[in-house]
């Protein structure tokens, strides 16, 4: 077992972790807020600190709001567990949607990968690095787009030939003003969340 822990946020690493006993794990409701990524037998949990929470959420709103603004139709599936027991591997984002596939699973409860597409667009938060290769997993499992940012700069990446490829502006959010978006969530504190995204609407 392995263990980091930066600015309130902990990971912890275990490995030799059946899939068996990570479905246990990943359905306990008594694990809430506590994020997992399972890799083959790898099995990080991370718990989440104050500033991740707060970057995470503010990102997803700017999103959510810029989809209204702009009308485009979106589901959101936030920090949903996706598995796929095929691959041995499962995770949960810090906020995903669907956007391109949004009519696929309207009005579904529940997310079955063999079945159903991934989400459209992942966001990552990340004050400490993950022990695990989100990004091969991600690819592995399908997710066209996804956006990480680690309290100063915001990357894009989309998939092509089973890896990520930095892009200079998203693909399946078309338009999306990332300069603001990082300004916006690098001036937190100066302002209450409510005035920051009125200033990051009024933009758009």
């Amino acid at each position: 077992m392995s263990l980091t822990t930066t600015q309130g946020e902990q990971r912890v690493l275990l490995r030799s972790i059946s899939w068996q006993t990570y479905e246990t794990l990943a359905d306990n409701p008594d694990r809430a807020g506590r994020l997992m990524t399972y890799d083959q037998g790898l099995l990080e949990i991370m718990s989440p600190s104050m500033a991740h929470e707060s970057d995470k959420s503010l990102l997803g709103r700017l999103v959510e709001m810029y989809s209204l603004v702009r009308g485009i139709d979106l589901a959101s599936s936030a920090s949903t567990t996706f598995k796929r027991p095929d691959l041995k591997r499962g995770f949960e984002a810090d906020e995903s949607y669907y956007i391109q596939n949004e009519r696929r699973v309207r009005g579904k409860r529940e997310i079955d990968l063999a079945i159903d597409p991934p989400p459209d667009l992942v966001i990552e938060i990340g004050m400490t690095r993950s022990a695990t290769n989100k990004l091969a997993l991600l690819a592995s499992i399908g997710v066209p787009e996804v956006w990480r940012y680690d309290g100063e700069t915001l990357w894009l990446g989309r998939l092509a030939n089973d890896d990520y490829r930095s892009i200079a502006a998203s693909e399946v959010l078309a338009g999306f003003p990332f300069d603001d978006a990082v300004a916006t969530l690098k001036a937190v504190g100066s302002a209450s969340e409510t005035e920051l995204i009125r200033r990051f609407v009024e933009k758009l």
